[in-house]
């Protein structure tokens, strides 16, 4: 069986046992959720769940400062990354030394299931993989369900502060949002991650603006600043639950759910 990453890149079912560093959280996640714990030997200072069972795997730096001395130090026969997340440069020098390298870039929320099917195939995790893509599936078709008898909103979705940056209808946030009702606005970007200003045109479409956790941590203080900025209500959010992708995708859709209930 051959698998292709988001490159294109082919993979074969590995054999042998895995040693795996990972540089994106929600991947570190998946993995330890697709019972490969023990394969895992690095991760950024960002990996911070499962808790627990990370409390014993190296960190390597953060996701776009990694310290190359150090991933080669683990001898990892895998690593795994994201095109967005991690810095094209240090994954290119870590393919110098590291056998295999996969690189993920998950953009709707339907992505999770070849996901799960990429990673579960590489690391022989087929029963693990096809629970989470049953529990997503299940998780998905209630969300859709419930969406459907819920009028859409446009929202904005701030991502940052200084400066004010949201993000596109092309990124998996938009999607996972998108998913529950609410389409974000602007409608059009050139750009995935656009900045804006206060007092551009299509905010005047805006009908309610979602503050996240992450990755700019939004506090009450923000809450009110943006209220008055914006002449919008405003609703506090956990970042996680929609931007995480992987096996947090279906605590994502029943926390949405949840919000839209």
């Amino acid at each position: 069986m051959t698998l292709r990453d988001a490159l294109g890149h082919a993979h074969a079912p590995f054999d042998g046992v895995p040693r795996i560093v990972s540089l994106v959280p929600s991947l570190t996640e998946l993995v330890c959720d697709l019972g490969l714990t023990h394969a895992l030997v690095g991760r950024t200072g960002f990996c911070v769940h499962p808790k627990e069972a990370l409390r014993h795997v190296p960190k390597i730096g953060g996701t776009k400062d990694v310290n190359l001395d150090t991933v080669r130090t683990l001898r990892p026969t895998h690593l795994i990354a994201d095109m967005d997340e991690n810095r094209r440069e240090q994954v290119e020098a870590m393919m110098a030394f590291v056998p295999h390298v996969v690189i993920v870039h998950p953009h709707t929320v339907d992505d999770n299931l070849a996901l799960y099917a990429l990673l579960g195939g590489i690391f022989r995790r087929p029963v693990e993989a096809a629970q989470l893509a049953a529990n997503f599936s299940a998780a998905r078709t209630a969300l859709v369900t419930l969406t459907a008898r819920r009028p859409r909103q446009a929202v904005l979705y701030p991502i940052w502060r200084g400066p004010w940056m949201t993000v596109s209808r092309d990124t998996y946030i938009a999607s996972m949002l998108a998913a529950a009702g609410w389409d974000t606005l602007p409608a059009e970007s050139p750009v995935r991650f656009p900045l804006f200003e206060w007092d551009a045109p299509w905010l005047a479409g805006v009908e309610r603006v979602l503050l996240p956790s992450e990755p700019f941590a939004f506090t009450a203080r923000h809450e009110a600043e943006v209220i008055a900025l914006s002449g919008k209500p405003v609703q506090r959010i956990d970042g996680e639950m929609v931007s995480w992708y992987g096996s947090r995708a279906v605590a994502g859709l029943r926390y949405l759910a949840q919000l839209r209930g």
